[in-house]
């Protein structure tokens, strides 16, 4: 079988909620906020994507993260580029992605110890279906009020530039090192490519897709795993049933059935886009 339904891992935040989203039960009643919930490949080796969903109540830390080449210096396999789909967002949430304008590192630095950061950042108003990709290295900090699902390069490497004050550790060093000083600009957006299609970014470190229902063949390379991520409806593949909040992994080719009105990311690693056939038009 080619097709493995992901276990998820619910993690516990003080800037996670108790009210989460349809296809995730709640916390029970006096139980700590979900700030993440992660699907979990049971192979040994690490995938080389990571997908999350976020629910958050508060902002948040400034951070960013470093790129392959940076992380390799540290002793990491890689670096962190990462991206956002936005489903539910509150009138007043933001996204902070890069600086409003060039800064230097002594800036960066100085305006992260004295919390004058947070008036330098670019600070979006985002709403459902928004999306951002953040390379390694932008300046950013996902806001208060939003439910979102991240794909990300799987590593778990985070460097807190600013935390509100909260008592948490910060990383200045790593984190000024490998920033990214200049104004944020997002990569081109290929869109639909065929009915129903929709490629939302198409690399550098991977691609993200956006399909509606139907019945469709997913041929993905040799030795290329893809992660699909049901926002709503259900549907089987690769005789694996699934439904909105779950995700699975597959490899090689398979064919995928989602019933009318599905709402379905799909994410695997590289720069080019896959042979994705509906079913019709075999």
């Amino acid at each position: 079988m080619t097709a493995t339904l992901l276990a998820t891992k619910r993690v516990e935040k003080p800037w996670g909620r108790n009210q989460l989203y349809p296809g995730f039960p709640d916390p029970a009643p006096g139980g700590a906020p979900i700030g993440e919930v992660w699907f979990q490949s049971p192979h040994p080796e690490a995938p080389e994507l990571l997908i999350k969903y976020l629910f958050t109540s508060e902002k948040l830390s400034v951070q960013d993260h470093p790129s392959d080449a940076e992380a390799r210096k540290r002793g990491l396999p890689r670096g962190k580029d990462e991206c956002w789909v936005v489903l539910a967002a509150e009138p007043t949430s933001t996204i902070a992605i890069g600086p409003k304008a060039p800064m230097t590192a002594d800036e960066l630095r100085a305006s992260a110890l004295d919390g004058s950061i947070e008036d330098k950042l670019d600070w979006k108003k985002v709403q459902a279906g928004d999306f951002y990709y953040s390379h390694a290295g932008v300046i950013h900090a996902i806001g208060a009020g939003l439910t979102l699902i991240e794909v990300q390069q799987n590593i778990d490497i985070t460097y807190r530039l600013y935390d509100y004050g909260r008592p948490r550790e910060l990383h200045l060093d790593d984190g000024v090192a490998v920033a990214d000083l200049e104004p944020w600009s997002p990569p081109p957006m290929p869109g639909e490519v065929a009915p129903g299609r929709t490629i939302l970014v198409e690399g550098p470190k991977f691609v993200v897709e956006r399909w509606t229902g139907g019945a469709r063949v997913i041929a993905l390379p040799d030795g290329v795993s893809g992660w699909l991520v049901p926002i709503a409806g259900a549907g089987e593949i690769g005789g694996v049933a699934w439904h909105a909040g779950e995700c699975v992994m597959i490899s090689g080719s398979e064919e995928l059935h989602a019933e009318a009105g599905s709402d379905l990311l799909f994410a695997y690693p590289g720069a080019q886009r896959i042979a994705v056939t509906s079913i019709d038009s075999v």
